[in-house]
């Protein structure tokens, strides 16, 4: 069955001021959609406005998953609909095994040690980091690879991405695309990445990718218009929006 992640004229504010100036986005089932652009661009708010953190208050607008409001949903509410907010720096949960994160999050109990350890096997983390407190005493590297076991476990509808690629070496890089490019055809995993550099699009072919600048998209383009940003920056499209 196909999902459908929409957003519509989204706007957001952060500590008083707007951020997101009217977001439109709409996806299917196992796209890539990426997402860049300059600092200070929107592009880590709309990963938590979408993922309901509470610092982030929509002013207007609306996000659909398969037609189910998802702004009027808690963020546990938003993560069972099927949405994961993969984030920039994953964090450290003393006192819990990610097992048991897993089967608090709704995972299926059934051989769930033994999907978790294939998972890992999968994006070449050391088996035994499992059996350690979430993300405790973890490298970044390590601390991604292990997101990417929750994510396999998990298998969201859509996954978003805030800077996933960031502090990770060419080797994490490459196993953590890997395995979000698999999810796109095993279950048709929609993923919406946010990044800065074109080598995370190397591993994982982008469907679309959007650029955005001031609040708003202001570009939207196949895989040539990361060459393009690469090469020119995104100068042009700041005075796009002026």
């Amino acid at each position: 069955m196909t999902s459908t992640l929409v957003i519509s004229g989204l706007r957001v504010e952060v500590a008083g001021k707007e951020v997101l100036k009217g977001f439109d986005l709409s996806m299917a089932s196992g796209e890539v959609h990426v997402i860049m652009g300059p600092n200070g661009s929107g592009k880590s708010t709309l990963a938590h406005a979408l993922a309901g953190h509470p610092g982030y208050r929509v002013l207007a607008g609306s996000v659909t998953l398969d037609g189910v409001d998802l702004m009027a949903l808690s963020a546990t509410e938003r993560a069972r609909h099927g949405l994961l907010l993969a984030m920039q720096q994953p964090l450290e949960v003393p006192g819990v095994r990610p097992i048991d994160l897993m089967v608090a999050a709704g995972a299926d109990p059934t051989r769930l040690r033994e999907r978790m350890r294939a998972e890992a096997e999968r994006v070449e983390l050391r088996p035994e980091v499992l059996d350690r407190f979430v993300n405790v005493d973890l490298s970044g590297g390590e601390r991604k690879r292990a997101e990417m076991v929750q994510f396999g476990i998990l298998r969201p509808k859509f996954a978003v991405l805030d800077e996933i690629d960031s502090g990770l070496d060419v080797d994490a890089l490459g196993a953590v695309a890997r395995r979000l490019s698999g999810a796109t055809t095993e279950w048709g995993c929609g993923i919406l990445a946010i990044t800065h550099f074109r080598r995370l699009l190397q591993e994982l072919a982008p469907t679309v990718i959007h650029v955005l600048s001031e609040g708003r998209v202001v570009a939207t383009g196949g895989p040539e218009l990361a060459e393009v940003l690469e090469r020119d920056g995104y100068e042009p499209f700041r005075v796009a929006t002026s």
